[in-house]
């Protein structure tokens, strides 16, 4: 039955597409962050996302939005490492193993540059931030009822067969998309929207907590730093964050509070001495291929391993660190490139927020990017234990930015002081060039 009701819904998403194409964008981002198909096992294995893909750039070239493509600083750096990418597996230890995460990641370029294109407006902006809050809420708020109905003796994980699926990556995402639950709350005008937003960012925190993921705890930590730091009610929230943390945290069980304390341990637990091992192959990998690096995710063949360290090949497997996996898979150049995306998007997102007293620009633009902000550091700090460089996610949010940069600063018409003041700057315009040309202007 969830079978024909996620094929129906996807027909008429796709009819809609062919004449909006911004609404096949949207479904393609469910499908992409929320895999909805993974659930319904019928249509298991059918390249609906292939499908949706296609008719979506499809109906972007034929509508002619394709020629309102604008570059920027973000957009361009992206198209500049997917070219880097395409450099790498050219030059790849081992093109068959990388064939696959290498055609993965293009695809999710190519996605994300289609939504920095097309998010234009504050309604298909705000419709793509839902899509990414819902897609990732929803297994937030199932995986904190799960916590809550058994009392924490179990960890979350992700949908199987996803990225999301490992319960740090899981707990990653989740920590990611709190500030933009944050900034949909601000935006809603309806109070029970409010307060559902409301419930779900504290299921998050439980769901969080519920992963039993050490590098997540550490990610929700730097959230709530972040977001101290940054507010202007300091002592509010930092109450309001103490009075949610702290009861969940008595409710989890020992070996909950157990693995929290190994975070200042780290050099004695073989697991992070694992991840060490491996991030040493993939130095070394960069050093012996230092433009290209050795292939996407080579690192993990145990004879390319060993072709660099022979005693740390035994015992390493994923790099467990997007900065590690992106500089064994793609090399230095590579990592420079992909490093440039995310401090640009950062910077582009701080240069809006500072803005923010500009009259002319509408505040949930500024409001936006101050949460960005919060969500790239987030992800920043929780993907160096994690191997998420591929996950949509956060590259989403990089679109977002991207297409913010892209949108008019004057949204809407000055007003009050605003308004004096332009009548003032264009009157004395008029009376500089009437004085330029000695005569009125509009004068025979």
């Amino acid at each position: 039955m969830r079978d024909l009701i996620l094929l129906g819904f996807t027909a008429l998403c796709l009819m809609a597409a062919l004449r909006h194409p911004f609404a096949g964008l949207l479904t393609w981002a469910w499908f992409t962050l929320m895999t909805p198909h993974q659930a319904a096992y019928g249509v298991y294995g059918v390249p609906l996302n292939v499908i949706i893909a296609g008719v979506t750039i499809g109906a972007y070239a034929v509508s002619g939005e394709i020629a309102k493509f604008r570059f920027d600083a973000i957009t361009s750096l992206i198209i500049a490492f997917a070219g880097w990418l395409t450099l790498s597996q050219a030059l790849s230890l081992d093109p068959v193993n990388s064939a696959p995460y290498f055609d993965r990641f293009i695809k999710t370029l190519l996605f994300v540059l289609l939504c920095a294109q097309m998010a234009g407006g504050k309604l298909r902006f705000n419709a793509l931030v839902w899509t990414l809050v819902a897609s990732i809420g929803f297994f937030a708020a199932k995986g904190a009822l799960f916590t809550l109905a058994t009392f924490g003796q179990y960890r979350v994980q992700g949908l199987q067969n996803t990225v999301l699926e490992d319960n740090n990556h899981f707990g990653i995402a989740v920590a990611t998309i709190l500030p933009l639950v944050l900034y949909l709350r601000g935006e809603a005008a309806n109070i029970w929207v409010r307060r559902g937003l409301a419930l779900l960012f504290c299921l998050a925190i439980v769901a969080i907590i519920g992963t039993h993921s050490r590098g997540a705890f550490i990610a929700l930590v730097v959230f709530g730093g972040f977001f101290w730091l940054r507010a202007r009610h300091k002592f509010a929230i930092l109450a309001g964050l103490i009075l949610l943390m702290t009861p969940t945290i008595a409710f989890m069980p020992g070996k909950w509070t157990e693995r929290m304390m190994t975070i200042g341990e780290a050099t004695q637990d073989a697991s992070f001495m694992g991840r060490v091992d491996a991030w040493v192959i993939n130095i070394k990998l960069a050093n012996e291929n230092p433009a290209s690096g050795a292939g996407l995710r080579n690192s993990y063949q145990k004879e390319i391993a060993q072709s660099v360290d022979i005693e740390r090949a035994e015992s390493a497997k994923a790099a467990h660190s997007i900065y590690f996996e992106v500089l064994g898979g793609a090399g230095y150049v590579g990592l420079i490139i992909y490093l440039a995306v995310l401090a640009t998007a950062f910077l582009s997102a701080w240069s809006i927020y500072l803005r923010r007293r500009d009259p002319r620009l509408a505040p949930w633009k500024w409001r936006f990017a101050y949460y960005a902000q919060i969500s790239l550091a987030v992800f920043a700090v929780g993907g160096a234990s994690t191997s998420m460089e591929m996950w949509d996610g956060y590259l989403v949010i990089v679109a977002l930015v991207s297409a913010l940069t892209k949108m008019s600063v004057a949204e809407r018409k000055p007003t009050g002081f605003a308004l004096a003041a332009a009548r003032a700057r264009n009157w004395r315009g008029r009376k500089r060039i009437e004085e330029l040309l000695d005569k009125p202007v509009g004068a025979p």
